[in-house]
């Protein structure tokens, strides 16, 4: 069984930044896509970004230029840098891993889950 854990969250100003870390139970993190993904109040599940096992990513139009994903394997962490924040970011950030190596953007086939954090926008 895989466990995540995200971290980071909080509450920002609009043109601020923050980093988001999502810490994954086994070192197997480095074989397979992550993914982070968000849920505002009353919306439905939406992708943020992707990265592969090797490093490819993936971005939702609406965040290209602001976000970057990227990982650390030997720390088996994954991270979301998050900039010129938006109040239309406010959500709850979960990330996620799919048992394939490449870049997965279906959100159905993400099998393990993290608790989500808390990322609030104030305009």
């Amino acid at each position: 069984q895989v466990q995540l854990v995200e971290s980071g969250g909080g509450l920002v100003q609009a043109g601020g930044s923050l980093r988001l870390s999502c810490t994954a139970s086994r070192r197997t993190f480095s074989r397979y896509v992550m993914g982070w993904f968000r849920q505002a109040p009353g919306q439905e599940r939406e992708l943020v970004a992707v990265i592969s096992s090797g490093g490819s990513t993936y971005y939702a139009d609406s965040v290209k230029g602001r976000f970057t994903i990227s990982r650390d394997n030997a720390k088996i962490t994954v991270y979301l840098q998050m900039n010129s924040l938006k109040p239309e970011d406010t959500a709850v950030y979960y990330c996620a891993t799919a048992p394939f190596p490449g870049v997965i953007t279906d959100s159905r086939l993400y099998d393990y889950w993290g608790q989500g954090t808390q990322v609030t926008v104030s305009s």
